[in-house]
């Protein structure tokens, strides 16, 4: 599937430039320096993890962005952000 990527920001255009391999968690863009702590400190230290979770979730932008609000304090921007990369990579590689 071709993505647009004239509109990406820089960090979503690198982090779908290639598969996730392992990627550390902070690679996902709209993961801040604060939420990448707040996710490696309870194990979700890898992007293949935090997306394993997305997957888990079909893929539901909603539930999603409301699971990293309430358990690790994302803002809803980063929310948001997040579940936006991780879908994008997913229409390119899956």
């Amino acid at each position: 599937m071709f993505v647009q990527m004239d509109h990406m920001s820089p960090r979503l255009r690198a982090f779908l430039s290639e598969p996730i391999g392992e990627k550390d968690v902070c690679w996902v863009d709209g993961i801040s320096h604060e939420l990448a702590i707040n996710l490696v400190t309870k194990g979700i230290n890898k992007a293949y993890i935090l997306l394993g979770q997305f997957l888990l979730m079909h893929k539901n932008e909603a539930e999603f962005q409301r699971w990293l609000i309430c358990c690790f304090g994302a803002t809803e921007c980063e929310a948001q952000q997040s579940s936006h990369c991780l879908k994008e990579w997913c229409a390119c590689f899956l």
